[in-house]
């Protein structure tokens, strides 16, 4: 019998195409990283793509909030029999969907082996399997972002022009890739006051990193300020949905071209599924990329 459930979990495993994940972290909060990790979602459904929304912030859950929207339902009431995870799944603007994680304490890296494989298996019979998962993290450096940073395929370090944000961002990457073999990352500078503000600011931070770390960091979007940024969150809603042609609205597009365009990891297989298997193992390096 548990023969036959692993052969037909390795089929399933093989036919199905990778998912691409992101995980959104910064050193520190107030930098606007729930605010790109909604955007960057939103731009990657206008593109096309089946993407899902995880709000993994334990302590601040504040997706729906920025969207508008009013769970009744999260991932732990999946892991304690509930609900089924169909039921957490909230409907957000051009076919996003998002799953509100976070309840007080509740953190998805201290589950017992048994919720452990409940929660595997919740994410295997999702009926509308994703393609792309975003998964916007607590802000700062704990054990339990560096694990969902580990088992994703694609970090994204969001940072602002400001020295808190720049040293916290330093002290992320340089934990993260110290402590936990993670090598790769991704910046998006955010909140950029002027046209050349955002490419300076990563250029400091490239400086440090290749002084002093064993690190590759790609910039992959500036967003700028913009008022219509301020109204959208003001709105519940979006910009990239509110307002898609103000200025942030274009530069969250593309963002959400960038994150499209980065490769495939080698040994991502299935679904999303597959993504919670690792993290809820404790995270895999970030090797074998294919260009």
């Amino acid at each position: 019998m548990r023969e036959g459930l692993q052969a037909e979990r390795l089929r399933r495993e093989l036919s199905r195409p990778p998912a691409k994940v992101f995980a959104v972290c910064s050193g520190k909060g107030g930098v606007g990283k729930t605010n790109v990790a909604s955007n960057l979602a939103m731009a990657l459904s206008v593109l096309g793509r089946n993407v899902c929304l995880l709000d993994a912030d334990v302590s601040l859950a504040n997706v729906d909030v920025l969207l508008g929207l009013q769970p009744r339902f999260n991932l732990s009431h999946v892991v304690a029999g509930e609900v089924d995870l169909e039921s957490t799944v909230l409907e957000g603007p051009n076919n996003l969907r998002i799953v509100p994680a976070s309840s007080g304490n509740f953190s998805m890296t201290d589950l017992d082996a048994a919720s452990q494989a409940g929660l595997i298996q919740a994410f295997s019979t999702l009926a509308n399997q994703p393609d792309v998962l975003v998964v916007d993290t607590c802000a700062g450096i704990s054990s339990s972002v560096a694990r969902f940073v580990q088992a994703a395929q694609h970090p994204i370090v969001v940072v602002c022009d400001e020295p808190a944000s720049l040293t916290d961002a330093y002290a992320l990457i340089k934990v993260f890739s110290q402590n936990y073999g993670i090598t790769r990352f991704n910046v998006v500078t955010n909140q950029s006051g002027s046209k050349h503000a955002g490419s300076r600011l990563f250029n400091k931070l490239r400086r440090v990193t290749d002084s002093y770390l064993d690190v590759v960091i790609r910039h992959l979007a500036d967003i700028p300020q913009d008022r219509m940024l301020v109204k959208a969150v003001q709105e519940q809603r979006a910009v990239l949905d509110a307002y898609p042609e103000s200025a942030a609205g274009k530069a969250f597009l593309n963002l959400g071209k960038a994150a499209d365009a980065l490769p495939v990891r080698r040994d991502a297989s299935g679904g999303i599924e597959f993504f919670f298997e690792r993290l809820l193992a404790g995270g895999t390096y970030q090797k074998g990329f294919v260009a």
